[in-house]
């Protein structure tokens, strides 16, 4: 019984308290609506207010449903805002069109409304309390007057008296079906069922799955362009350097010894290279010592020098450590390579919900874009394969920053 009535008495005293909200938020959503409607001729002035209109709408869905989950306990499924991938001027005005696509920010706002509505019910109804027992106690202190009450009409002693009763306990009973009509709208606009829980998980696994198969092919072809037009030249170069040693032995020793230290030479350099393609692979270290130590020995092979702050109690899973550590190798080299940077802040912290947030900013050029099959398509498709969430921003001019943000367990 007391399971029961504790989250209706609580969604009753959220809808005395989200009336006053919904009166605020009612104003602001008018005098954004309207200052936008009013200056859309002036395109440019008008189309600001409508955007904060429409970033505020959404801060009142994801209100709704962190409030609906707190007072209810339902599992209502994470919300995120929908980033634009875009890296030109044009990532804003994207940005603010996806929340507008979003439904679960329209149901949401839809909920806030009806919510509001049963709100103000409910602000009466505690008016309706309030004047009864106002009339209760005048009634017992003066038995002889006369009290108006409701659809009662003028009344006074014993009936005033009864009839401020009745008014209670029916304000009571409209009351805690508010609270149950609240908990059952609720139930139904913002849990999904679970055939569209299933479906989610499905379409998430599915995402999941074609980011790291994307993510492996773009490896697979990295490490076959790497081999074919770095080490097997240099190693055809080694045979055919030790086939004119061996021709030259017998005739012009001098000659064979320069030929052979020459292969010994390449020899070495094919053997550094190999060890550079295993490391862009998987790095010994990150399996060894951790994303610190790794990150640590990445910053000081780095050509542009490197701030890096990592501050992570403990150990991630595999997939996670390797795919931070090679969204950071990838902006580095991007900022070597393309950039033109002169230093790049390195930023890794551990988030609430278990999550590791990291972000890589550069002081270059800028201009980079997420292409299909290059080294930044590659690194969002590692990301997204273990469940995280990557940003670029790169406008022309810079700075250029890379953000990402992964489940520490994955």
């Amino acid at each position: 019984m007391k399971s029961t009535v504790k989250p209706i008495a609580g969604a009753v005293a959220h809808l005395w308290a989200l009336f006053f909200v919904g009166v605020a938020a009612t104003a602001i959503m008018a005098a954004l609506t309207a200052a936008g409607a009013g200056l859309l001729v002036v395109l440019g002035i008008g189309l600001i207010p409508l955007a904060l209109a429409l970033l505020f709408l959404a801060g009142i869905a994801r209100m709704e449903e962190a409030r609906v989950a707190g007072l209810f306990g339902f599992d209502v499924p994470p919300h995120p805002y929908a980033r634009s991938p875009r890296t030109d001027w044009l990532r804003v005005p994207h940005t603010v069109w996806l929340q507008a696509k979003d439904s679960r920010n329209w149901i949401g706002a839809l909920h806030f409304t009806i919510m509001f509505v049963l709100a103000s019910v409910a602000i009466g109804l505690l008016g309706t309390i309030f004047s009864a027992l106002t009339v209760l106690i005048g009634s017992a202190r003066f038995p002889q007057r006369e009290f108006w009450i409701l659809i009662f009409g003028p009344m006074s002693g014993a009936g005033a008296t009864i009839a401020a009763v009745i008014a209670i306990l029916v304000a009571l009973a409209l009351l805690a079906a508010l609270g149950v009509a609240h908990r059952e709208i609720s139930r139904s606009m913002l849990v999904p069922s679970r055939e569209a829980q299933l479906v989610a998980q499905a379409n998430v696994a599915s995402h999941r799955r074609n980011e790291a198969i994307n993510a492996a092919e773009i490896e697979r072809t990295r490490i076959e362009r790497d081999l074919h037009d770095g080490v097997q030249p240099r190693l055809v170069s080694v045979g055919m350097t030790l086939g004119m040693a061996k021709n030259k032995m017998a005739t012009d020793p001098e000659a064979a010894a320069a030929l052979i230290e020459e292969a010994h030479l390449s020899t070495k350099a094919a053997i550094t290279e190999l060890r550079q393609l295993a490391r862009g692979i998987r790095p010994a270290v990150l399996d060894d010592r951790g994303l610190d130590a790794a990150l640590s020995a990445l910053a000081a092979r780095s050509h542009v020098p490197v701030l890096l702050d990592v501050q992570v109690s403990g150990r991630c899973s595999k997939p996670t450590e390797a795919a931070l550590y090679f969204v950071i190798a990838e902006a580095l080299t991007n900022a070597a390579k393309h950039s033109h940077a002169r230093q790049v802040r390195v930023t890794v912290r551990e988030r609430d919900g278990g999550r590791v947030w990291a972000r890589v900013e550069d002081d270059g050029t800028g201009g980079a874009v997420r292409t299909p099959g290059g080294g930044i398509d590659g690194i969002a498709g590692r990301i997204a394969a273990v469940g995280g969430s990557f940003s670029l921003t790169s406008p022309v001019g810079g700075p250029t920053t890379v953000e990402v943000s992964v489940p520490c367990a994955s």
